[in-house]
């Protein structure tokens, strides 16, 4: 039976290749499927769809350039973010069985690829789609559900990553 200390380090590095993996399959669809998701920012911008008579509306954009534009600029986050936490996870395996000091050392890219990850989630979504232009109050275009529960799961593993590595 292999130690537990093998076995964190196994959940570690399962849990960053998942989240890589995530991010790639999200890069995927929206390039392949690009004006699906492109509506989603677009409405979120548009604000068309928050509360009738909400006093925000002065934050509201309507510039198709703008719309692809922030929609490209997430892509390429979710692009790094993914690019990251796979070779985050390659180095994590390749330095299973190695010291905890090696261990350790080959955390930065999946760290790296979290941090990307929770710009995207928290500040992207939450702070700027949420409370700047207030998704909070469209029943209709409202991601803060989805980014809640990614953001917990990359916090989450961002505090597993950082737990202490011992030698086995």
């Amino acid at each position: 039976m292999p130690s537990v200390h093998f076995l964190f380090r196994l959940a570690k590095t399962t849990a960053v290749i998942a989240i890589g993996l995530m991010a790639l399959l999200i890069v995927i669809g929206n390039t392949t499927d690009y004006f699906t998701n492109y509506l989603f920012v677009e409405h979120v911008m548009k604000m068309d769809t928050i509360f009738p008579g909400s006093h925000l509306q002065y934050r509201s954009v309507n510039s198709t350039f703008m719309f692809h534009a922030g929609y490209i600029l997430l892509i390429i986050m979710e692009a790094a973010m993914a690019f990251c936490c796979i070779n985050g996870s390659w180095l994590l395996a390749k330095n299973l069985k190695n010291s905890a000091t090696v261990f350790h050392a080959s955390k930065n890219w999946a760290v790296a690829g979290l941090i990307i990850g929770i710009i995207i989630w928290f500040l992207g979504f939450e702070v700027i789609g949420g409370e700047w232009f207030a998704m909070w109050q469209s029943k209709i275009w409202n991601g803060l559900a989805a980014a809640e529960r990614i953001l917990s799961f990359l916090v989450l593993v961002l505090i597993l990553l950082h737990l202490k590595e011992e030698d086995y």
